[in-house]
């Protein structure tokens, strides 16, 4: 089967949590969240949950498990707190509860950064992404620049198919 067959195999909607972790954003002025929730509702996903939480280890863990006990979503979607700042445990968090993960995701958001965007500074992302009890979950920058390269060039274009790829074996 072609990388193609196996997209065209993948479920057309997906139900998604979007999760924005900040310390100072609320749902009125989150401008990475919006985004997250526009670009998936354009390409038919549905939004199932949108939560703004602190950046606080044990928070987003606790959020994370809930999520994987909802059967309507199927993808985690989170930003913000993914720096190299003490407060920023955003990374630690979802790296310590995946199941598997996906380092393609870090590597090429990375990179895309590094090459079409902010150069150098690449360096300071912790995007992740990965399995947790069958469910994907990516976590990108907060920013909005970081949001809207990874939706348009890594999460839109694969999500149908990592979920079509967790779900094949349930």
């Amino acid at each position: 089967m072609t990388i193609h067959e196996h997209k065209a195999n993948g479920p057309q909607s997906v139900g998604c949590m979007i999760i924005t972790v900040s310390d100072t954003r609320s749902l009125s002025d989150d401008k990475s969240g919006k985004l997250i929730r526009e670009r998936l509702e354009e390409q038919g996903h549905k939004v199932a949950e949108y939560k703004i939480i602190e950046d606080d280890y044990e928070r987003i863990q606790s959020l994370l498990r809930q999520a994987a006990q909802e059967t309507e979503i199927e993808a985690v979607l989170m930003n913000g707190g993914t720096g190299i700042a003490k407060r920023d445990t955003t990374y630690e968090a979802v790296k310590d509860l995946l199941d598997k993960e996906i380092p393609g995701f870090g590597e090429l958001f990375r990179h895309l950064s590094y090459t079409e965007d902010i150069g150098a500074a690449a360096i300071l992302s912790r995007a992740i992404a990965g399995v947790y009890e069958n469910k994907a979950v990516f976590s990108m920058p907060g920013s909005s620049g970081a949001v809207r390269l990874a939706m348009n060039q890594l999460i839109l274009p694969e999500l149908s198919h990592v979920i079509r790829e967790i779900q094949k074996d349930l």
